[in-house]
C-alpha cells in the first residue's frame, strides 16, 4: 500500500485546504468533504492527505499544529508554516534530497515514489501531483522544468536602429546661376535642382550623386 497520498484530482485536496483556511471544524471526516461537494466518491483520499500532513489525527480531529497553521491570516507566514508541514510529512524525501525536493521535476518525483512505495506508474504520477499541489501552496512554484519555463521571458523586441543620417531619405536642393547673353542684354537664370535620395542607398551611391551634381551643374 502506498505510504504517500494520492488522488486522481489533486485540485480537490487544495480546494479542501482552502476551505479549512476559512473555517477549520474540530472534526473533519469524509462526510465533511462530501457536504462541501468535493471529491465525489473520493472523499477518503482527501482525508488521507489531511492526515498525512498532520493537520487531523486518525479520528479526524483537528490537531494543534493544524489549527496553528490554518488560522494564520498573513499569506507569506501561512506559506512558511505550511511548508513546515510538508517538509515534516515528506521527511523521507527531504532527508534524501534536502531543499532540492522543492524543485524536483514531475518525472523525478514519479521515479522517487515508484521506488519508495513500489507503486505503479499511474499511482506514482498521482502521488507526484499531490506533492506538487502541496509545494505550490507552500510558495514553491514547481519543478526544474516549470521553473525554467517561468524564468524564460519572451525576448524584448529590439528597437529598430535609426538609420545613419547619411543614409536617411533626404531631399537635396542645389542652385546655380547661368548668365545668358542675348545680344544687347544680359539675362540671369537661376536653375534649382531637387533630388530625392533613397534611404537604402550606399555611401558610394551618395558620393557619386554629389560628384555628378558638382561636375555637371555647380562647377560649370
Amino acid at each position: 500500500m502506498a505510504s504517500h497520498p494520492y488522488i486522481s484530482g489533486p485540485g480537490n485536496i487544495t480546494a479542501m485546504l482552502a476551505q479549512l483556511r476559512k473555517n477549520f471544524p474540530a472534526t473533519v471526516t469524509s462526510d465533511t468533504v462530501k457536504k462541501l461537494g468535493l471529491a465525489s466518491n473520493n472523499e477518503s483520499y482527501v482525508i488521507n492527505a489531511l492526515r498525512f500532513l498532520g493537520i487531523i489525527d486518525e479520528e479526524g480531529k483537528r490537531t494543534d499544529r493544524g489549527q496553528e497553521t490554518f488560522t494564520i491570516h498573513d499569506e507569506e507566514k501561512f506559506k512558511k508554516s505550511f511548508a513546515g508541514l510538508v517538509r515534516a510529512a515528506y521527511k523521507d524525501l527531504f532527508d534524501l534530497r534536502a531543499d532540492e525536493a522543492w524543485k524536483l521535476s514531475k518525472n523525478e518525483l514519479i521515479g522517487y515514489f515508484r521506488s519508495t512505495d513500489k507503486t505503479s506508474e499511474l499511482i506514482a504520477t498521482r502521488q507526484a501531483a499531490v506533492f506538487q499541489a502541496f509545494r505550490g501552496l507552500a510558495g514553491y512554484e514547481g519543478g526544474a522544468a516549470q521553473k525554467a519555463a517561468g524564468a524564460t521571458k519572451p525576448a524584448k523586441k529590439q528597437k529598430a536602429a535609426k538609420p545613419e543620417k547619411a543614409k536617411e531619405a533626404q531631399t537635396a536642393k542645389f542652385e546655380t546661376k547661368v548668365q545668358l547673353n542675348s545680344g544687347k542684354k544680359e539675362m540671369a537664370l537661376t536653375v534649382r535642382v531637387e533630388i530625392n535620395l533613397p534611404a537604402e542607398a550606399s555611401a558610394e551611391t551618395y558620393d557619386n550623386i554629389f560628384k555628378s551634381i558638382r561636375a555637371n551643374l555647380i562647377d560649370e
